[in-house]
């Protein structure tokens, strides 16, 4: 189906994975938006897998673009966090994002964001963003010590038809990286960066415009563009 924005729109009742289906679809060259009840096959960041049960927001967004400077790829991320940020605002929630691509509630991750861009030359063609929002899916005794949900932190029943359509509607605004910047997390905070086989000590400092991570880490002020960050100091 399409929405009044033109946008099609394929809902499943279980799929291996939205973010998979969508991207088999980019020779066709349309924007495409895929929603799921569950996910089989989820992944996160580094081919882990996502629980992605019942109960939850699981959507995939394929967006084309005509003039999008791969310089500036990290807007798409940036727009997707703060979207799901918002989101959850309006349940009453007060989120913040663990960089890069984690939302946090009370400290426990409740949603997951992973980017997988096409680019051509020195710009990016098209994007597929995947969005993991946990509402009232049921999490497993080992996961719930990490991980939360919208009931588990309201106590309410969210609809995640609904809160599907306003995820999908906030992804096509323009992204403002100080909405960004202002809900991030943990910064002036201690942590651990995991570079490859590297464990880095570190005060988290902020995130500039192209999405590097600054931190302090042997006395100096540096830039990492890529790193996991563990808060376990």
């Amino acid at each position: 189906m399409k929405g009044k924005n033109g946008l099609k729109t394929v809902y499943f009742k279980e799929i291996d994975s939205t973010n998979d289906y969508v991207k088999i679809r980019r020779g066709e060259g349309k924007d495409l938006l895929a929603v799921a009840k569950k996910q089989t096959g989820g992944r996160g960041t580094k081919g882990r897998s996502f629980q992605s049960e019942k109960g939850g927001v699981y959507l995939s967004l394929l967006r084309f673009y005509e003039d999008f400077p791969a310089r500036e790829a990290f807007k798409i991320m940036a727009g997707a966090a703060t979207a799901v940020c918002e989101v959850l605002e309006d349940c009453g929630l007060s989120p913040v994002i663990k960089w890069p691509n984690d939302i946090h509630v009370n400290g426990k991750k409740i949603c997951g964001i992973l980017i997988e861009n096409a680019f051509g030359l020195d710009k990016v063609t098209s994007s597929v963003v995947g969005i993991g929002l946990n509402v009232y899916n049921e999490l497993d005794e080992e996961l719930a010590f990490i991980a939360t949900t919208i009931k588990r932190e309201t106590g309410k029943r969210f609809s995640v038809h609904k809160l599907a359509k306003k995820l999908a509607r906030l992804l096509y605004r323009e992204t403002d990286l100080c909405a960004y910047q202002k809900r991030l997390g943990y910064m002036g905070g201690a942590a651990t960066l995991l570079l490859g086989d590297e464990r880095i000590p570190a005060t988290l400092v902020s995130v500039d415009e192209e999405g590097n991570l600054l931190a302090l880490a042997g006395g100096e002020l540096r830039r990492f563009a890529a790193a996991e960050v563990s808060l376990r100091v």
